[in-house]
């Protein structure tokens, strides 16, 4: 569903605009859809047609997403595994200090080869309503001030139902502009529309080395931009909208670790209006990418800062649950997988034999 359609359903009801934003916001509070506020009860303010109308559409909307497991984390962070209503199951993390982590696809195109939501291919994408359902449910157990779009998914392949999430959490959902992170491995697209909305999320490049055949390698299916050319647009939108952009940069032993690339880092970054946040990977089994050790982590930290780029150290949310974007969702599509073939099997085996 797109916020559109439940808008046109509220409208059709005989909500007038004033209505629907009420019910925007409790939807966005994780409230009932029919609450009113400290001074002016529900049934006093909402037309009798449309009080009669929301059962049927919170069914709807509940019917959206719906928690299928939480896995709280030692960092304070809790994963949630969200299931859709055709049975698909994205990730959603809240993240201390009142962060929410969401995704805006079933699956990922970009193929990112550290990436576990990479390695499924793209199933599917999020309607805006799945979006910001996310949102809601997030809200029902704690607050919400801060929305990254850094979750399975690249929100640019999904660019219209991410942006008109982020419009409603911008408004209705009373989130902060600088608080909305749209987070992209530097489609063009992302250039051209981001200045252009009256919501002006804040800006998350996907950057993890100053090396562009190295940079192919990682991301095989990202843009072809030199690392340098992507600075630049992101400098020009960060300087557009008042606030810094983020880089984002996976740590990998070995491979984007090495002090030529801290060095070529620093000759890239250095002076520039954003944040390096260095990201250790999150290991797996069998996995031949490896997290750096936690000192070469800090003696790079220490480094990028003392030569004029700030930088921050990012855990994945969930070390300690092995809850890397993606591996929730993959352990769960396991179990679903050998549950089906556990059926399968006990099927053919009460099948009568000729």
């Amino acid at each position: 569903m797109r916020l559109q359609e439940f808008h046109q359903a509220l409208a059709d009801l005989g909500a007038r605009p004033c209505h629907i934003g009420r019910i925007n916001r409790a939807w966005l509070k994780g409230q009932p859809l029919d609450s009113g506020t400290r001074h002016q009860k529900g049934e006093h303010y909402f037309p009798l047609a449309v009080r009669n109308g929301l059962p049927p559409l919170t069914a709807q909307l509940d019917g959206l997403a719906r928690i299928e497991s939480q896995h709280p984390a030692a960092d304070g962070s809790l994963r949630l595994l969200v299931a859709l209503n055709d049975g698909q199951m994205v990730e959603s993390v809240l993240l201390p200090r009142d962060g929410l982590c969401v995704s805006s696809q079933v699956g990922c195109a970009v193929g990112c080869t550290f990436c576990m939501t990479g390695k499924s291919g793209l199933l599917r994408q999020l309607g805006s309503a799945e979006i910001v359902a996310q949102v809601a449910l997030a809200r029902r157990l704690r607050p919400v001030k801060k929305v990254v779009f850094m979750g399975m998914g690249e929100p640019a392949h999904n660019i219209d139902n991410v942006l008109d999430a982020i419009n409603l959490l911008g408004t209705d959902g009373n989130i902060g502009h600088k608080n909305l992170v749209f987070s992209t491995v530097g489609d063009p697209r992302v250039f051209e529309r981001l200045p252009q909305q009256q919501v002006k999320p804040a800006l998350a490049l996907s950057l993890h080395t100053t090396n562009a055949e190295l940079r192919a390698q990682l991301l095989p299916r990202a843009p072809r931009y030199e690392p340098a050319e992507l600075v630049a647009l992101g400098e020009d939108y960060a300087r557009r909208v008042g606030y810094p952009i983020q880089y984002q940069w996976t740590l990998l032993a070995g491979i984007n670790d090495t002090q030529q690339e801290m060095d070529a880092a620093v000759q890239l970054l250095r002076g520039k209006y954003g944040v390096l946040n260095i990201i250790p990977y999150n290991s797996v089994d069998g996995d031949h990418y490896q997290r750096p050790s936690a000192e070469r982590i800090q003696q790079i930290k220490r480094y990028l800062h003392d030569n004029g780029v700030l930088t921050k150290v990012r855990d994945s949310a969930g070390q300690d649950i092995d809850g890397g974007c993606g591996q929730l969702r993959a352990r769960a599509a396991d179990v679903i997988d050998h549950s089906r073939l556990l059926r399968r099997n006990r099927s053919d085996q009460a099948r009568p034999q000729n």
